[in-house]
């Protein structure tokens, strides 16, 4: 009895060739070709033994039958074997995909780090301007106490000078003198202050400028004069009229 054997419809579907997948995916394995065992060598029937030729010629037949299913199976396998190295071809551009994506995230990493280090530079220019603003505000209070101790000690003065000329109190001698000693308490206290904010000014400028040479900071806003210095140096000399007035006798303010 002739063997059926293998024939185009039976043998196993070739396997979808797989798609290019996003760098964020994996790609899936191709399943395996099923393992179908090859057509066997057919036989001979024994009823044919008595003719030769047409045994032979049967022979012949099923033997190329046989090797027409071996090559069909083999071409299949070819295909199979092809469709894998599709789909290593596959996984190696979803690495290279992989790297990409990779060195896409390094490099904004990179800028990211780029910009946090523009914005510290920024961030300590900027702090050059507060520290500037806080030894103005340190002064600012230098001369408020100064000028507290300026104006009482030239008030107690005066006070006392005028009720001594009116001869309405004796003995306004040490009255007077404290008014005296205020004032210059206010006046020594006033240059201290304005010598401090002068050198520590000087310091923080040549700081700056360093910094700004080195390439650390950026120093595009300058220091504008300092009106606060200004607004000092003008109490000092009200403040020097002052005791000019109260020890010379003099009469600046009239």
């Amino acid at each position: 009895m002739p063997t059926s054997q293998p024939t185009r419809s039976t043998m196993p579907p070739r396997p979808a060739r797989p798609t290019r997948l996003a760098p964020w995916k994996s790609p899936q394995r191709p399943a395996h070709v099923p393992e179908t065992p090859p057509p066997p060598v057919p036989d001979v029937d024994p009823k044919m033994l008595d003719d030769p030729s047409t045994k032979l010629s049967q022979h012949r037949t099923r033997l190329s039958t046989h090797r027409t299913g071996l090559s069909e199976h083999r071409t299949t396998l070819s295909e199979h074997r092809t469709d894998l190295s599709t789909h290593r071809t596959d996984l190696s551009g979803h690495r290279t995909d992989l790297s990409e994506h990779r060195t896409d995230l390094s490099e904004h990493r990179t800028d990211l780090s780029e910009n946090r280090t523009e914005m510290s530079m920024r961030r300590t220019g900027m702090s050059f301007q507060r520290t500037r603003m806080s030894a103005e505000r340190t002064l600012m209070s230098v001369m408020r106490t100064s000028l507290s101790l300026i104006s009482f000690g030239f008030t107690i003065y005066q006070v006392f000078q005028k009720m001594a000329d009116h001869q309405v109190l004796s003995g306004s001698a040490p009255a007077r003198n404290f008014g005296v000693l205020l004032v210059v308490l206010g006046i020594t206290m006033l240059v201290i202050g304005i010598v401090y904010h002068v050198m520590f000014m000087a310091g923080l400028r040549h700081e700056r400028e360093a910094m700004t040479a080195d390439g650390l900071i950026h120093g595009q806003s300058g220091f504008p004069p300092s009106l606060t210095l200004v607004t000092a140096v003008l109490l000092l000399g009200v403040g020097l009229a002052a005791i000019a007035s109260m020890v010379f006798q003099l009469s600046p303010f009239g």
